[in-house]
């Protein structure tokens, strides 16, 4: 086991004086960390996933509660996080002023690497981004994406059995993306390392995890495999439907699929068994209504629909 959390509460203060309240930002949260793995910690901005992180690192201490990283108690000794892991935040001004060459060399000697080996580790991480032409420039003037990118490689620099990535490719174009998960692949299948994904992302969440925790609240409302997950909601579908201008309610068949449609300006989303979906679309693309369509598709169970049906607050998932 590379990572265990046992009944973790963390409270925090809010407001002043007498009307000041405490508020569960971890509400006794238990999991565990598979060495080897890709595990994820998905929900809503609020739910409680970054501030677990940060008890992780030892950045902060649970009000209650166990964490052990690799057999060591982080509560006890939070200083011995930073020799286990390696930890992207959502935050790195620290590394601003520094160049995207320096940050790296900085991090890695920071980690115990003496000066050779940490401008050749950095010289590989640059080269694996492909960060050359950013090399010489400042963090603080980058763009958010390149940013972004450059304290991913930062992360990376300094070999570590657990990588912690709090929104790592978050203002990323897709290119970048696809960089940051064949690097996070290369570490997982050379050197066995373990990754601790924080992650509000849907899409993003399917394809890069093996397990995945669902965080809402403070709590774990559940924990498995993506497909596991996915399988709570055997037998529906989604069709989604886009509207060029508009939905044209004055068709009867449009009218009907209002009161049971989830509505985002142009787009709705009808769920339903497979049959149903197939009339659906057939109706829909035959009639009248098909004039007024942009765009539809129909797609098997998500993940976002399995945080749905525990009660999740829709709002906040990315799709």
């Amino acid at each position: 086991m590379c990572c265990a959390v046992r009944d973790v509460v963390k409270t925090y203060r809010v407001g002043r004086g007498a009307g000041a309240t405490r508020v569960r930002a971890n509400d006794g949260i238990s999991l565990e960390v598979r060495r080897g793995e890709v595990f994820g910690l998905l929900g809503p901005n609020g739910a409680g996933k970054s501030t677990l992180v940060r008890q992780l690192t030892g950045l902060l201490r649970p009000d209650s509660g166990g964490i052990e990283i690799l057999g060591h108690d982080i509560v006890r000794h939070p200083d011995r996080a930073a020799r286990l892991l390696a930890y992207l935040g959502q935050e790195s001004t620290a590394l601003d002023e520094l160049t995207v060459r320096l940050a790296i060399e900085t991090t890695a000697r920071l980690r115990g690497l003496p000066t050779a080996l940490a401008r050749a580790a950095t010289a590989d991480v640059i080269d694996e981004l492909a960060l050359g032409p950013l090399a010489h420039r400042p963090l603080a003037k980058l763009s958010g994406g390149q940013r972004r990118l450059a304290c991913f490689g930062a992360a990376l620099a300094g070999p570590r059995p657990l990588l912690v990535l709090d929104e790592p490719t978050t203002g990323m174009d897709p290119i970048a993306r696809r960089s940051v998960w064949s690097a996070v692949d290369r570490r997982r299948d050379q050197d066995g390392a373990t990754v601790l994904l924080v992650t509000h992302n849907v899409i993003e969440a399917e394809t890069v995890l093996d397990r995945v925790a669902v965080v809402d609240e403070g709590r774990v409302i559940a924990c498995d495999t993506p497909g596991g997950l996915k399988a709570m909601v055997d037998g529906s579908v989604r069709l989604d439907l886009v509207w060029r201008d508009g939905a044209p309610t004055a068709i009867p068949l449009v009218a009907a699929l209002a009161g049971r449609s989830a509505v985002n300006g142009r787009r709705w989303t009808v769920r339903t068994d497979p049959d149903e979906a197939r009339e659906l679309v057939a109706q829909v693309t035959a009639g009248p209504a098909f004039a007024a369509l942009d765009d539809f598709s129909l797609s098997t169970p998500s993940l976002e629909d399995v945080y749905l049906l525990l009660g999740g607050r829709h709002e906040g998932l990315e799709k």
